[in-house]
C-alpha cells in the first residue's frame, strides 16, 4: 500500500466522531505520524484499533493502556498538547 493511500486511511480511522478523541488524534496524524519510526508508526495503528471510551479514559488520564506499546503512543500523543 501506497504511503499516501496508507495516511488517508489512517485519517479516516483517526476520526472518532467524539470531538476529545479527534482534536487529539487528527493533529497527531497530520503533524506528526510521518516523522515517526515504523515501530511508532505500527502503535498508532494499534491504538486506532482501541475502543473509543478507553482512548477516551487514557487522554483524560484517568487510567492508563496495560499494554506498553499502547502506553507509549498515548503519552506521546499526550506530551504535544501538554509538554511536561
Amino acid at each position: 500500500m501506497s504511503a499516501d493511500i496508507e495516511v488517508k486511511r489512517l485519517y479516516w480511522h483517526s476520526r472518532r466522531g467524539m470531538l476529545e478523541l479527534d482534536v487529539l488524534l487528527v493533529p497527531f496524524l497530520q503533524e506528526a505520524y510521518p516523522a515517526l519510526d515504523d515501530a511508532d508508526k505500527e502503535r498508532y495503528r494499534l491504538l486506532l484499533e482501541s475502543e473509543d471510551q478507553d482512548m477516551f479514559g487514557w487522554f483524560m488520564q484517568r487510567n492508563e493502556p496495560d499494554d506498553p506499546d499502547l502506553k507509549r503512543i498515548v503519552r506521546m500523543i499526550l506530551n504535544r498538547v501538554q509538554p511536561d
